[in-house]
């Protein structure tokens, strides 16, 4: 087979065995970084002179993921959003996900997990997040870099360095230019250099939640090199109970330049430990919202990206660039969970531990292939069945509980290479941008159920018995070739026309370690084609309008998740795999923009439709059961309405407003068993229903005061109206009420070198919700625990400080 797995992922691996830390990498390379940064810094001293490559854009849109020379932004046929480094110095966001979500229009998150690292970042309603089970269709990009994982194409936020981001673009619509997953869009992000970004910084601060952190940043360079290096190191308890965050980011980039080249090295490193215990029950929300159902919720994050660059300017219309990466994603998961295991009720059963399947019981067997067997003294592991205590209810020591552990090993290498012309075409304007990438990239997956009990706070005891049918070992290995190209002519002085196209092909290999029930060869093949057109009305006003096409393959995970009859319990179990269509979607988007002095305004019209779309229908009796299901047609259309810019000097703000229609075109029967309104575990789902999780109005502003050269304050305000729970994709119910929160930030600088800062969110202590599903409150908290509503709440009212020193 001309696809197999990396043979850095196919050593040897245990069982449970723990991911080898990075400890020993992020010594290294703090000590080459030292020897860098004191050459560095010393040359930098000699020779500050800061002039860039000839060839470096200054106000240009990058269109491709290497960016290339770029295109003025009124050549842009869509409605692009970018952010500066200063502008994410001056938000104060924790991270990135948090900051696109406070200052970028058409955004909004899902808290699906509670924790600040792992948010659900929605974007017109598509979606990227870091948890297995959402339907990922926004691609993220680090300096060229598709870093959307090989096994779920998932993005985890907390391994992506903020202090290093120079840029970011957000690319509305289905650009096919940056390949798989942009059914939505695609976040592009470029990193810092020396040459651009020279100076040091250092900051610390701390508040609630326990929440302190220490970033650092130091760039220098001379003629020819240049060294970045910053780091984060970040730890709080969490607001929750049970939910602390341990959070490790390096950054390092070593340049170098001569006449029309430029090479940049740079790495990555994270190592981080996330807490985030989920969703509550409606009923114990009410009267302890910083509760807990069940915990721990667990996941480890442990990576590695390294990667080269290089900028060559053949003449001056010809510019070449290329990038070659190595990446490595070691995740560990453990979740103590509810249980759907249970005392079975059929006589010929009794006094052994059932799973029901469908109308009938089957007996659970263990990790040795024996009947587990209830009994009051406890389970013995002399005996040659097993035996344990199997009363099941809310008391120490009862069979009432799982732990759910995952271990993904995800590795990938790639390259790619582009070239832009900038020549004349029939005396007018012309540039032409062509490329190839290739992305192989691997995952070895293991996963088992342990049977556990409940302690009094609803933690989880292993019992040291597994489950037998949860043991899961899949390799996988995903391939990709990109060809890609575009052109941009300008028609007249004012008429721009842009016509785009990539070819993609993706091979997923799957190959079951323990039976044969999940191999899998898949092959997919598309061109998605983009036309686009600009035109200049006069100067400060243009108008656009674009068509666009692309695609996203189902992953490893739900190609292996596919089966309705036996659901899985993400991320830790998988069946046979029925097939999966690709996804397919077309968007046409129309829109004005302007500027007017130092006021700049945006209005656009967008159009989705997607084919095939892929949803996870929740499934079973556990809130992270379900299976992955093609739908024929859903729709996501709406109006982007953006203001911004400066008045007198002082006041800097944008304000924007989003209205999108997030709907389901075709009629359908989906599972949601814990459906209060559910039918044999069924409802019905009809055309123009709304997707679970999509707000149909988002307003948010970002208003900074600059009330002396020393003194600037700034408040930002977020409006989200109600949304649909998960599972209730037909629409049945109450949604999940609106919400708004302010928030308040201040800087005061002591004096050149020295400022202090602050920051409050949710400043009115409102109490709010971003995210719902369903799931089985009594099997753990009681009978009187009826109502089948979950709900993860909005943290409350928190403040902190801190001083940052800058030189």
């Amino acid at each position: 087979m001309f696809l197999t797995i990396p043979s850095f992922l196919s050593m040897s691996y245990k069982r449970k065995k723990k991911v080898v830390s990075l400890n020993s990498l992020f010594k290294t390379f703090n000590c080459m970084l030292i020897a860098w940064f004191v050459l560095a810094f010393g040359n930098a001293l000699a020779d500050p002179e800061e002039e860039l490559l000839k060839m470096e854009p200054i106000e240009v849109i990058g269109v491709t993921p290497l960016h290339g020379v770029g295109l003025p932004k009124d050549k842009v046929p869509t409605n692009i959003q970018t952010a500066t480094h200063t502008e994410i110095d001056a938000a104060q966001s924790l991270n990135l996900a948090e900051f696109i979500n406070h200052n970028l229009g058409s955004v909004h998150i899902n808290e699906a997990q509670n924790n600040p690292f792992q948010l659900d970042v929605r974007f017109r309603g598509f979606t990227a997040s870091p948890l297995l089970g959402l339907p990922q269709g926004l691609a993220t990009y680090q300096d060229g870099i598709r870093i959307n994982e090989p096994f779920g194409d998932t993005v985890n936020w907390d391994v992506i360095p903020q202090s290093a981001i120079a840029s970011i673009n957000l690319i509305p619509g289905s650009n096919p230019l940056f390949g798989l997953n942009t059914l939505g869009g695609a976040l592009s992000l470029r990193t810092k250099t020396g040459f651009t970004h020279p100076g040091h910084d250092v900051k610390l601060y701390g508040g609630s939640f326990v929440r302190r952190a220490v970033e650092f940043s130091s760039g220098g360079h001379n003629q020819r090199l240049s060294y970045f290096l910053s780091g984060n190191l970040f730890r709080e308890d969490g607001w929750r109970d049970f939910s602390p965050s341990d959070v490790r980011q390096l950054f390092g980039n070593v340049g170098w330049r001569r006449d029309a080249t430029a090479l940049n090295l740079s790495l990555t490193l994270a190592d981080n430990e996330l807490l985030g215990n989920g969703a509550l029950p409606i009923q114990l929300l009410e009267t302890e919202r910083n509760a807990v159902f069940t915990h721990p919720d667990r996941t480890e994050n442990n990576m590695l990206l390294a990667n080269l660059r290089s900028r060559h300017a053949w003449s001056d219309n010809v510019l070449l660039a290329s990038t070659l990466y190595f990446r490595r994603n070691h995740i560990e998961t453990f979740n103590g969970d509810d249980t759907d295991f249970e005392p079975c009720e059929d006589p010929e059963n009794a006094g052994f531990l059932c799973v029901e399947e469908g109308s009938e019981e089957e007996r659970v067997r263990d990790q040795f292939g024996n009947d587990v067997r209830l009994t009051e003294n406890g389970y013995d592991s002399d005996d040659e069945e097993n035996e344990i205590d199997g009363d099941n209810d809310d008391d120490e020591g009862g069979l009432n509980a799982t732990n759910n552990t995952s271990q993904t090993r995800q590795g990938g290498y790639g390259a790619t290479l582009q070239a832009t012309f900038t020549n004349p075409l029939a005396n007018r304007e012309n540039q032409f941008i062509a490329g190839a990438s290739f992305d192989h990239g691997g995952a070895l997956f293991n996963a088992e159920t342990e049977l556990a009990s409940l302690t009094p706070d609803r933690g989880t005891v292993g019992s040291g018995i597994f489950d037998d049918e949860s043991f899961v070992d899949v390799e996988a290995a995903v391939q990709n070739i990109g060809i890609y190209a575009t052109n941009t002519f300008s028609i007249t002085p004012q008429l721009g026309l842009t016509l785009s196209g990539r070819y993609n092909r993706t091979a997923v290999v799957l190959r079951d370690q323990i039976g044969v029930a999940l191999n899998g060869d898949h092959i997919f093949n598309r061109f998605n084609p983009a036309v686009g057109l600009t035109y200049q009305i006069y100067s400060g006003l243009s108008l656009y309008g674009s068509y666009s096409e692309s695609s996203r393959v189902p992953t490893p995970v739900e190609l292996t998740c596919a089966d309705p009859e036996a659901p899985c319990k993400l991320p830790n179990a998988f069946v046979a795999d029925p097939p999966l269509d690709q996804v397919i979607t077309k968007t046409f988007e129309v829109g004005l923009r302007g500027e007017l002095g130092d006021i700049s305004w945006n209005a656009d019209l967008f159009q989705g439709t997607s084919f095939d779309d892929l949803i996870f229908i929740s499934s079973g009796a556990l809130t992270n059961e379900g299976y992955f299901q093609n739908v024929a047609q859903t729709l996501r259309q709406g109006v982007e309405l953006s203001i911004g810019g400066t008045l007198f000097n002082r006041l800097h703000g944008r304000l924007n407003y989003t209205f999108i229609s997030a709907t389901f075109e075709t009629d359908l029967t989906v599972s949601s068993p814990n459906h209060p309104e559910a039918r044999a575990g069924e409802i019905d789902v009809e055309q123009g229903d709304r997707i679970p999780g999509v707000p149909q109005h988002n307003l948010k502003a970002d208003i900074i005061f600059t009330v002396t050269d020393a003194l600037s304050l700034g408040t930002n305000i977020l409006i989200n109206s109600s949304q649909v729970f998960r599972g209730d994709e037909g629409n049945l119910i109450d949604q999940i009420p609106s919400y708004g929160i302010v928030n308040l930030r201040a800087r005061y600088t002591l004096w050149n070198h020295l400022s202090i800062f602050a920051k409050v969110n949710n400043l009115f202590d409102e109490t709010y919700e971003t995210f719902g599903l369903f799931g089985e409150a009594d099997e753990v908290l009681g009978d009187d625990f009826e109502d089948s509503r979950f709900l993860s709440p909005g943290a409350p009212r928190a403040a902190w400080i801190g001083l940052e020193a800058n030189f």
